[in-house]
């Protein structure tokens, strides 16, 4: 099923990421041409890395269903100009891609979004909890595993915070234990699974969650808060939710491949959009200027946020 879609903004791809997309929309991307807009990050964005003490940013556009525009600006490392073709650690943004992995071995009916991981995965950690027998793939995608964020948070082993599915929480351990359990059930490595499910069916050829040798002299460097340059972080083995390395054209690639439901089935694509847990709606309205603002609903869906108004759904996840 294909749906209309635009994107409200740009992916930026800095020290920290943010994407947000919109469903079933109405017309009008803006009365400017893609030229126009060009004209005025030109103008306004070098002064913006200054004043935020940013080395970079790479922004791609999307418009009627294409790139229409890709920019750079700033330093990839002290006088070093970054480029389109500079690559970003993108944080937390590994995450819907490794959630599509996931989506698509489902849609492909190799692995239920509702069958126990326990099968083929427990984590030595919680092997004595039979609470890991109620984790699923669907829980872990949606964040309600009960588990803290990382491991690290709880004594350096993984434990319960609270049962599975009783509430939201976000965890990236979450996200690395429904990767291993596709690695089990299927026999394959998670990287492997993402080069032929994602990456290569989409044209997403820089994008990576290990260290390549394309790497090399295209590594965006990170800065600390006054502006020093940090060593780039890379992982020797692959971490789903977090470290992939991308470009921002690569990831607007992705995001693509998202608004048309690319290779997924008609029941697993809804399920992507639907809310699957409530969080934080209370807050969203709260900050919003009016009423209007205010969505009717806010939570996650499997890889993504999903915040719905009476006329439009929207998807998003940040990198920070």
């Amino acid at each position: 099923m294909i749906h209309q879609v635009r994107v409200l903004s740009a992916v930026l791809l800095v020290l920290s990421s943010s994407a947000c997309t919109r469903l079933h929309t109405t017309s009008g991307a803006g009365d400017r041409a893609p030229e126009a807009r060009r004209s005025v990050l030109d103008r306004e964005v070098p002064a913006l890395l200054t004043e935020q003490i940013i080395p970079s940013v790479s922004i791609a556009q999307i418009e009627d269903g294409r790139i229409v525009m890709a920019a750079a600006y700033g330093e990839q490392s002290p006088g070093v100009p970054v480029s389109t073709t500079s690559l970003y650690n993108i944080a937390s943004m590994a995450k819907p891609i490794s959630a599509e992995v996931v989506l698509r071995l489902a849609s492909q009916g190799r692995l239920s979004l509702d069958e126990p991981m326990y099968r083929y995965w427990t984590d030595p950690d919680i092997a004595h909890d039979e609470r890991h027998k109620l984790l699923t793939p669907r829980l872990a995608l949606s964040h309600q595993t009960g588990f803290a964020n990382w491991r690290r948070e709880t004594g350096g082993v993984l434990t319960f915070k609270h049962a599975p599915g009783a509430a939201y929480g976000y965890s990236g351990e979450g996200i690395e234990y429904v990767a291993r359990f596709t690695e089990k059930k299927t026999g394959a490595g998670f990287e492997t699974l993402a080069q032929t499910l994602v990456f290569d069916p989409i044209g997403m050829r820089q994008t990576a969650y290990t260290r390549r040798p394309w790497f090399e002299g295209r590594i965006a460097v990170p800065t600390d808060v006054a502006g020093k340059s940090l060593e780039p972080m890379i992982a020797g083995h692959y971490i789903a939710s977090d470290l992939v390395y991308s470009t921002a054209t690569d990831y607007a690639t992705f995001m693509l491949s998202l608004m048309h439901d690319t290779a997924l089935s008609d029941d697993v694509a809804r399920a992507r959009r639907t809310i699957q847990v409530p969080s934080g709606k209370a807050k969203v309205c709260a900050a919003a200027q009016t009423r209007a603002y205010c969505p009717k609903g806010f939570g996650f869906g499997l890889g993504w946020e999903v915040i719905q108004f009476e006329d439009a759904t929207y998807l998003m996840h940040t990198g920070v």
